[in-house]
């Protein structure tokens, strides 16, 4: 007993005279007295020569020579860095916060909503769908039965589970859910995402948005259609934008017709974007066809309506001169960055 406390004081002697210089010597004297096969553990393990009737007095002197070994051993390792330890845990809450980088709005959603803001001026409402449809709402309800020609214009991804589903090629599908409720008058603009198995490229790509727009009442004419689409160009272009009128075909509308700008980069002098012609195309519109009313279980002779859609990627492409679809999926900050919170 008396050659353990001895042990132990000639142990303590030799740890409060130990010095680290640098934090490899603060690590030797852990390993030489707090390691597994250190002097503290070789100590511990002689307690089974202390009398039974000393025990609980010697392992207090046991926890004691230990805790001052391992205190010394904070003291070398802190000693050894420098001090840095205790200054890692202080924190200084009057110092500056770190600088966050501000982000931005992404282009096609500055677009969409500056789209859906002006129609909903003229009250329309948004409404959306799934982007998973069937093919009646995306294609059969809208005048294209199974063998219809139209249907080779839109290549299509088909769910192999059921292939009587698919991804949406446009968001007609959304005006056709609305109507089949019979909730009239209809006044609703629908955006969202479509999907189109289309090789990737700079003017064309897989997925694209776009926002359709559709009013159904009572003596609804082409009249309305126009005054319509003026004051949303008017809105968006400018005042100064003059508007034109194609005839089309799409199998849903008619009479339809597409709607072209005068170029807002040339002013209608000619350049690359409107292909040195003056005119930039923008949406498809027309008055709708009876039939599709029909299909959705209203009553032609009574309703008439008109429908539109563009592409949210067109608009952007027009309203920024990004001539690059791809750049929308890209993902590049230095491309994203250049756009404010708001148009």
């Amino acid at each position: 007993m008396e050659e353990l406390l001895q042990k132990i004081e000639l142990y303590k002697q030799e740890i409060e005279a130990y010095k680290a210089a640098d934090a490899e010597s603060a690590e030797e004297f852990r390993i030489k007295y707090l390691g597994t096969k250190g002097l503290v553990k070789s100590i511990m393990g002689e307690m089974k020569q202390v009398p039974g009737d000393r025990k609980k007095e010697f392992g207090q002197i046991l926890n004691d020579f230990k805790q001052f070994a391992e205190n010394k051993y904070e003291l070398l390792k802190t000693a050894s860095d420098g001090g840095t330890t205790e200054v890692k845990n202080l924190k200084d809450y009057s110092l500056p916060g770190d600088q966050l980088p501000l982000g931005s709005r992404h282009p096609l959603s500055l677009v969409r909503n500056r789209i859906v803001s002006i129609f909903q001026r003229l009250g329309f409402s948004v409404a959306e769908g799934p982007e998973i449809e069937d093919d009646w709402h995306n294609f059969t309800a809208l005048n294209l039965p199974e063998n219809h020609p139209a249907r080779d214009m839109q290549d299509t991804f088909y769910i192999n589970q059921k292939p009587d589903w698919l991804l949406r090629t446009h968001t007609s599908s959304v005006q056709v859910r609305e109507m089949e409720k019979g909730q009239l008058p209809i006044r609703i603009i629908c955006p969202g995402r479509v999907y189109r198995n289309e090789t990737i490229s700079a003017r064309a790509h897989c997925f694209f948005h776009q926002v359709e727009g559709l009013y159904i009442d009572e003596n609804v004419s082409f009249a309305d259609l126009k005054q319509t689409v003026y004051f949303f160009v008017q809105e968006m272009f400018g005042k100064e934008v003059r508007v034109r009128f194609r005839p089309s075909y799409f199998p849903f509308t008619e009479p339809s017709a597409e709607m072209d700008i005068s170029c807002t980069i040339c002013g209608g002098d000619g350049c690359q974007l409107c292909k040195h012609s003056g005119w930039v195309e923008i949406l498809g519109c027309g008055m709708v066809h009876p039939q599709l009313l029909e299909n959705c279980g209203i009553n032609s002779n009574k309703y008439t309506g008109f429908a539109f859609g563009m592409g949210v990627e067109r608009i952007t492409q027009i309203k920024y001169n990004v001539n690059d679809l791809r750049m929308y999926s890209q993902n590049d900050v230095r491309f994203l960055k250049q756009f404010t919170a708001g148009i």
